[in-house]
């Protein structure tokens, strides 16, 4: 499959590395990459033999954000082109935070606005110690449409996303570590073999019960805690209709490390 703006690579270890290519404009989201982005992870979704995806970015920046052309200047967008468009922004990262595979964000440089916002719907956010993180949209007379008000206060607390929020703040890899928004900090050289690593231990779990834990914790924070118990009840039992809860319960016993088979879960995401 060919794409423009984005590459990915399926490596023969069941990882999947997509990078965007936009790096001229510091890989803010037009409306091709957006396309492309979806259509890459659908593809890996469809692909039993990827079993993680890592999304990175080319060049100075993971991802800055809305295409700003899109707002001013003669590719301005009317009122009806602009919300249109910042739906489907909204579109993709619910896409993401609901994908069924783990997906690893590597932030290898500035991740701002939007790019942030992506960064917030991969379960995992490893970042170069030299990259920058923050939603700065306050300087634009506007605010982060696409979750930075709504997400970011549950991963660092209301106080801060506050802060980052009114004052357009941006945080450094070690703030952004000890507020908790990050699994760890790398050196800019050693970014891509982090994720790799964590990759590798998330493909030698099993992908039924990863779908499963992922299902469950985006209901947790959407629904009373009574509902998501009833939920999360139900999606355990379920899991002993798949080959993985044998093949792991049969490894324990063993003593031996499982070899999960996995297989497609749910319904694919529109």
């Amino acid at each position: 499959m060919k794409f423009e703006t984005i590459s990915l690579e399926k490596r023969a270890d069941e990882i999947a590395v997509l990078t965007m290519l936009r790096d001229e404009v510091m890989n803010t989201l037009s409306l091709e990459m957006m396309a492309e982005i979806r259509q890459a992870m659908l593809d890996c979704l469809d692909d039993p033999k990827v079993r993680v995806v890592i999304i990175t970015g080319r060049g100075r920046a993971f991802c800055c954000g809305a295409e700003l052309r899109y707002y001013v200047g003669p590719e301005k967008f009317d009122h009806h082109q602009a919300r249109a468009y910042l739906i489907k922004v909204q579109g993709l990262f619910d896409f993401v935070e609901e994908f069924e595979k783990p997906v690893i964000g590597a932030i290898n440089g500035f991740a701002l606005g939007g790019g942030a916002e992506l960064s917030m719907v991969c379960d995992f956010r490893i970042m170069s110690e030299t990259a920058r993180i923050g939603v700065p949209e306050i300087k634009l007379g506007v605010l982060a449409g696409a979750g930075g008000v709504q997400r970011l206060p549950r991963l660092i607390g209301r106080a801060k996303a506050i802060e980052m929020n009114m004052l357009g703040s941006h945080l450094t890899a070690e703030e952004a570590e000890k507020f908790g928004l990050l699994y760890k900090r790398v050196p800019p050289e050693k970014l891509m073999e982090a994720c790799l690593e964590l990759a590798a231990e998330l493909g030698r779990k099993s992908p039924i019960a990863l779908a499963m834990i992922k299902a469950c914790i985006n209901m947790s924070m959407e629904v009373p805690v009574k509902n998501s118990l009833k939920f999360g009840l139900e999606t355990m039992l379920r899991a002993f209709a798949y080959e993985d809860q044998e093949e792991g319960m049969k490894a324990f016993f063993e003593k031996r490390p499982p070899v999960f088979p996995g297989r497609s879960f749910g319904i694919k995401p529109k």
